[in-house]
């Protein structure tokens, strides 16, 4: 069918399941090419439409609404089949945000009405990722929610928590902690589901806030525990980590729109990350390497080069490794990955393994890529990050005659560097 004709049928449908959604009840977009449909009747059934078809998820829509619902359902479903499935509309509608020319999931839900997630297992790994290296704070978590289908979200984005508290300032619960979702689109278990998140266990002995006298701190489910000294413990990360499958957190969001990933196959996307930095960075690679919906036809969609930094104190602190091991050995021309072991490693002049020296041994090779309008540059984890990277490609900047602070801010404004740090 020509364009122009596919364009008329398919705004010819949209409105035909407009007049319909009115009797029915009420549509919303998301982004992932489905559209949501809620009908009014007690058990406040939910249809997710896609090119793959219909699913229904909860009750099914009563007799008195089936034809108007099946009429919806058609012109819905064959308006996503368009190219344009993806590409947002001049207003967002509620529960979502405009992000250069497409709708995102944002803020379904809120601090004043959260989402009750049930933890469940993990697909693949343990709770516990790290091991025991001595440091108060040495375990990082993978920990899953169940959210029902109830909570959309895009690669890159975050998820706020409320804890139950008291916080710092002795407010219960405590205020909302966002982090970076872990996860793909579709979850761990690629049902859609589901979300993840990656998440260090804050502890800190005898610093300068405590929350814990002497005497009152308890063993965590990890087993640690500082009796005999005044601890803090984050309020938000402890609430977390301790959460066990059966357990229910209040989550909200979706929001953040600073990490998404660029609209095209073959981009050259570079991941800095240091410890839980890594979040969004496996966010991405899950989507590009392993789940079903990164391929068609059996081939992954993505075509470019990704490429990992990350950077920890300890061998044992490293994160998802044995998942970097996978994607190398099946994709080797298309994955890479580098490890900076700050606390055991060095470099031939010396010097501690950060990520800004594991790069410099590469910087020629990166400085090619970053002049590519295909390359993305994706920064995740503590602020001098910046700095790191400032001393990696000032020398060759100024060398082809640039400023290195300016170009970081144009390759800002051209959307190619992607800064989240704290």
């Amino acid at each position: 069918m020509h364009r122009l004709g596919m364009a008329k049928c398919v705004a010819a449908l949209a409105a035909i399941a407009g007049a319909a959604l009115l009797v029915c009840g009420s549509g919303s977009a998301s982004t992932d090419g489905f559209v949501v449909i809620s009908l009014p009747n007690k058990a406040t059934p939910r249809t997710e439409l896609g090119n793959a078809g219909v699913r229904f998820a909860g009750a099914q829509p009563s007799s008195s609404h089936g034809s108007l619902f099946a009429i919806a359902s058609f012109a819905i479903s064959a308006a996503l089949v368009s190219a344009v499935t993806r590409r947002a509309a001049t207003k967002a509608p509620a529960g979502t945000r405009v992000v250069e020319g497409r709708s995102i999931p944002w803020n379904m839900w809120s601090v004043k009405a959260p989402l009750p997630a049930d933890v469940v297992e993990n697909t693949g790994n343990a709770i516990t990722l790290t091991t025991q290296t001595g440091d108060a704070n040495w375990e990082t978590c993978h920990i899953t929610f169940n959210h029902r289908g109830e909570y959309s979200y895009v690669e890159g984005q975050s998820l706020g928590i409320i804890a139950p508290g008291p916080d710092k300032k002795g407010e219960s619960p405590a205020k909302i902690r966002l982090y970076s979702i872990a996860s793909s689109a579709t979850g761990d278990d690629e049902t859609s589901k589901t979300v993840s998140l990656c998440v260090k266990r804050v502890v800190e002995v005898d610093g300068k806030h405590a929350n814990r006298e002497v005497g009152e701190d308890k063993p965590d489910k990890a087993g640690t525990h500082f009796p005999d000294k005044k601890v803090y413990r984050g309020v938000a990360s402890n609430h977390i980590c301790d959460a066990r499958p059966g357990d229910t957190v209040q989550i909200t969001g979706p929001t953040g729109a600073e990490m998404l990933l660029p609209e095209i196959d073959d981009p050259n996307i570079v991941m800095l990350a240091t410890g839980t930095g890594i979040a969004p960075m496996r966010s991405y690679l899950r989507y590009l390497f392993h789940d079903k919906a990164g391929a068609v036809g059996g081939e992954r969609k993505f075509k470019g080069l990704a490429w990992l930094f990350l950077g920890v104190p300890y061998k044992a602190s490293l994160l998802y490794d044995a998942e970097h091991q996978d994607y190398v050995k099946r994709f080797p021309d298309q994955f890479r990955f580098d490890y900076a072991v700050s606390r055991e490693d060095k470099n031939a002049a010396g010097q501690k393994m950060y990520i800004q020296t594991k790069m410099a041994e590469y910087g020629e090779e990166l400085w090619e890529l970053l002049k590519s309008p295909k390359t993305h540059f994706y920064l995740c984890g503590l602020k001098g990050m910046e700095a790191g990277m400032a001393e990696v490609f000032g020398p060759i900047a100024e060398k082809n005659g640039i400023v290195w602070a300016d170009y970081f801010k144009q390759l800002k404004k051209e959307h190619r560097m992607h800064v989240e740090v704290y």
